[in-house]
């Protein structure tokens, strides 16, 4: 860390002092993630948005990097949320809405929302700065007025004081955490209950690791200072270095081009509605905008609330798994709304700017009651903002259409999944098991396992588009094209059953032994081939080992009792892993035509034996992300040798992971779209 003098620590012998120190930490890396997200909406896409080839592709690798940082912000808040869970208080979720009153912050710390340009960059830089930097304020982001925050005094009032940058803000914090700790001791010190922080089996982010000691605390506040803000300023790949990359590329542009306009005029801290003092302010009067600006603060609150609730659920469990990727999922709907609001006027009192996401905080975001009655508050927001979508995408912009689809997406989930009669898994109660997590059941036991013609009468495409089903004597065969990858079991194994290459009807369920014809479906990969018996027999029972298989240079060959994207799909599937397929999150084979090259051998890591290795295996395809999968798994190599034994992961599938099979985050950097 810095080394900067540590000041009077006394105060943080109180636990309510320190506890309050976590939570303007939590306002500020807030905070600092809504300006990155601001400044990277504004930004212009493309020529048809007025910029030259080379232009357009600068800017798009800016925004590339303005998200990068903002997502790493959002692991530094998961990170602080966790510290503070840990010594027993409820997170800071919420924050001050901009523009921030003075005092909320020290004098020489200013935050803002402002549209992308020289100016806000150099605020960038200035607030990622290293502590000695001699980097200089951004033109118009100086304080107004200096003051001075705390008290030399002796004091029970939790108060602010003064840093002059964020990184000597949090070796601050990590020394009076120390203080506080030498006093009382680990035991005392972290009380909290472990099982309502975030961790990585509820969300993919680098900052949610769980915080149970000084170690694990203080590893948290130098990953934020060494990633981010107040890193040395020759740390490579912190956020300083890469606003100051922009900063050189941006200057070479203007160079070329003094006309150089990298972003749309959006407002500086705009507001939904005429201020009471509106001298120097921008409220929002465009109807369209207005509208655009109202859905994407109503989902940026929603997904407040989602977290804060998830705070107040045990873990892991299916509730507060569900709503944390329901809380991601509305960032996805959120930034669509924003670059449309940066695009759109303010209205007539301010011709000058364009409009602008406000990110309007709720009053209160403080946890919702676990159980019922905040499942159905919660799945009421959904729906009203999937019907608001719905409206917005009548204007037929690509940005509306995109939120209004991806807000249809979560209500249509949240109604599936928020169980409106089940108990809630509390801070006090015991957690309610994941749907991915079955409870321990042996496969034998396993009676609920649905059968094959369940698994059909919802297949995961949805409908009976595309799918066969021809009945003989004794059992019916059902074959679904979109699903299959053309192993060829079905031609080669049973010619006589499944014809190739002829007119008319090929599939003869009676023409071979219908327990040769039952050993081809269990040995079709991708599912595209299931079964019902007729003649009383067992019907296809779940696998007693749910396994995923990596296969060289092509998919993922999963065999569970499988739910993707919520909906039972029988007990094989071959997912996509190459970013390419037509039918994601199925593959279709597009893998051999773009020539995707990945091993089917990646490296051996945890395999420790689990305690249950069947169950439900849940896979939850992510918005231009990557697979989430919970459940009892075992990844095997192409040859089956055992890479990792999980019970929940992020699985690649853009295809360009560094750390295959599993994300590592490159589909943001390569704009991975899954739609």
């Amino acid at each position: 860390m810095n080394e900067v003098p540590a000041g009077d620590l006394s105060p943080y012998l109180q636990r309510e002092i320190l506890i309050n120190a976590l939570y303007e930490a939590s306002e500020l890396e807030h905070d600092l993630m809504c300006t990155y997200l601001y400044a990277a909406a504004s930004l212009r896409n493309g020529e048809a948005e007025g910029l030259s080839a080379t232009e357009a592709a600068a800017a798009k690798r800016w925004r590339s990097v303005l998200l990068d940082v903002a997502i790493q912000e959002m692991g530094h808040l998961a990170a602080v949320w966790n510290i503070t869970s840990a010594l027993g208080a409820a997170p800071r979720i919420g924050r001050s809405n901009f523009p921030l009153d003075p005092g909320f912050l020290p004098a020489g710390i200013t935050v803002k929302l402002a549209p992308f340009s020289t100016e806000t960059l150099q605020h960038f830089v200035f607030l990622e700065r290293p502590h000695g930097s001699t980097e200089p304020e951004g033109t118009g982001f100086a304080c107004e007025r200096p003051y001075v925050r705390g008290t030399d005094r002796p004091h029970l009032t939790p108060m602010g004081r003064d840093y002059d940058t964020v990184g000597v803000f949090y070796d601050r914090l990590g020394n009076g955490l120390r203080t506080f700790v030498g006093r009382y001791g680990e035991s005392i010190a972290f009380d909290g209950d472990p099982a309502l922080q975030l961790s990585a089996e509820e969300v993919n982010l680098a900052g949610c690791r769980s915080v149970i000691c000084l170690k694990t605390a203080l590893a948290a506040f130098h990953s934020i200072i060494e990633q981010g803000e107040g890193a040395p300023r020759d740390s490579a790949g912190s956020h300083f270095q890469k606003f100051l990359g922009i900063r050189e590329e941006l200057k070479t542009l203007k160079q070329r081009n003094p006309a150089f306009a990298p972003a749309f005029p959006a407002a500086t801290n705009p507001v939904l509605r005429r201020p009471p003092r509106p001298e120097g302010r921008v409220w929002i009067e465009d109807a369209d905008a207005f509208a655009t600006v109202d859905l994407a603060n109503a989902s940026y609150a929603l997904m407040l609330r989602l977290i804060s609730y998830a705070y107040a659920l045990r873990g892991p469990g299916k509730e507060k798994s569900l709503v944390v990727d329901l809380a991601i999922g509305l960032m996805q709907a959120l930034m669509p709304l924003a670059e449309r609001a940066a695009r759109l006027p303010a209205g007539p009192s301010n011709p000058h700017c364009y409009a602008g996401m406000s990110f309007i905080a709720p009053r209160d975001p403080s946890p919702l009651p676990p159980g019922v009655a905040a499942r159905r508050l919660l799945l009421e927001r959904f729906t009203q903002l999937a019907d608001a979508g719905a409206a917005l995408r009548t204007s037929g912009d690509d940005r509306a259409v995109a939120a209004a689809e991806q807000l249809a997406r979560l209500a249509t989930r949240a109604s599936r999944e928020f169980d409106l009669s089940a108990p809630a898994a509390s801070a006090t109660g015991a957690a309610v098991a994941p749907a991915a997590v079955a409870a321990p059941v042996s496969a034998a036991a396993n009676t609920t396992a649905p059968s094959a013609a369940a698994a059909d009468s919802a297949p995961a495409g949805g409908g009976s588009d595309g799918i066969e089903r021809v009945r003989g004597e004794k059992l019916e065969l059902t074959f679904e094209a979109k699903r299959c990858i053309h192993s060829r079991f079905c031609v080669t194994w049973t010619p006589q059953v499944f014809v190739g290459n002829v007119k008319g009807p090929w599939i003869h369920p009676d023409a071979m032994p219908v327990e040769r014809v039952v050993e081809v479906a269990h040995a079709c990969p991708s599912g595209a081939i299931r079964y019902q018996r007729l003649d009383g027999a067992a019907q296809e029972v779940a696998p007693p080992v749910n396994l995923a298989t990596v296969r060289e240079a092509g998919p993922y060959a999963f065999r569970a009792q499988l739910q993707i994207d919520g909906a039972p799909a029988g007990f094989r599937a071959t997912l996509c892993r190459c970013g390419a397929s037509k039918n994601k999150p199925y593959c279709d084979g597009s893998h051999h035509e773009i020539g995707f090259s990945a091993t089917g051998e990646p490296p051996t890591g945890k395999t420790e034996m689990l305690a249950v290795r069947d169950g439900v295996l849940a896979i939850d395809p992510q918005t231009n992300g990557p697979l989430r999968v919970r459940g009892n798994l075992e990844i095997l190599s192409g040859t089956g040798r055992a890479v990792a034994r999980v019970t929940s992961a992020y699985l690649c599938r853009c295809g360009a992971s560094a750390n295959k099979p599993f994300c590592d985050g490159t589909h943001a950097k390569i704009g991975f779209r899954s739609g």
